[in-house]
């Protein structure tokens, strides 16, 4: 009797350990975000250079533009160089411009500076310092939109590579073909696919973002040296 109890006993340890296999096996891998990029080869190295550029620039960038749309320090900017022309203290409002650090300020001293000369001087004066000032804003606006456009094109050459070693791992396997076989081709392709998107929505979005800041600057001097040209030709 006792032994047929342990008999019993490992039949059932054995089923259990069975089972207990099968589970395992049939259990899915769980896969990471950093297993699935690793799994799209050196294009997705490439791709995360480019956002990690995309998103310093635009950070760098936008940061840039906040403190040029400073529209209360520029307020009382112009007021105060109102004030200083209307009481013809012109050395204190020159004083005054170079002090203020921003696009509007630096214009505004560059008009300044060539008071006494014709007035189309003076305009074309504001109008060479506020393209210059739009040129430093647009530093490195091209490249964001580089990436913007390489991040497509890039998850694509990896689609391509993807399925070209798919291919041949379908070729070396002969009659044996798995689909396991083909896994590593086909995970190269559909991850670059994603990772290539994905970098160029998000360097597209942060361009545009970009471009629309800097036309509100562009804006903002337009306005500020029509309002300094307008105080110029007012009567003393």
């Amino acid at each position: 009797m006792f032994n047929i109890l342990l008999a019993i006993q490992s039949d059932m340890s054995a089923v259990q350990t069975v089972a207990d296999t099968m589970m395992s096996a049939a259990a899915p891998e769980k896969i990471t975000f950093w297993s699935l990029a690793l799994k799209g080869g050196w294009i997705m190295g490439l791709l995360a250079l480019m956002l990690i550029l995309a998103l310093y620039i635009s950070i760098e960038r936008y940061l840039t533009l906040r403190t040029a749309m400073r529209e209360e320090l520029d307020n009382n900017f112009m007021n105060s160089i109102r004030n200083c022309i209307h009481t013809d203290d012109i050395d204190k409002a020159r004083s005054l411009a170079k002090q203020t650090d921003t696009p509007i300020g630096r214009m505004i001293s560059k008009g300044l500076s060539r008071l006494g000369r014709p007035l189309t001087d003076i305009q074309a004066a504001i109008e060479n310092e506020g393209q210059l000032e739009v040129a430093r804003m647009e530093k490195g606006i091209s490249l964001v939109a580089t990436v913007a456009s390489l991040g497509p094109m890039l998850g694509f050459l990896g689609t391509v590579t993807g399925m070209v070693t798919a291919f041949q791992d379908m070729a070396h396997a002969g009659n044996n073909i798995d689909i396991s076989i083909l896994a590593t081709g086909i995970y190269e392709a559909m991850v670059t696919t994603i990772g290539g998107l994905i970098v160029g929505i998000i360097a597209y979005f942060l361009h545009n973002l970009l471009v629309t800041r800097i036309n509100k600057v562009v804006f903002t001097l337009e306005a500020r040296a029509t309002e300094f040209m307008d105080l110029l030709h007012e009567p003393a």
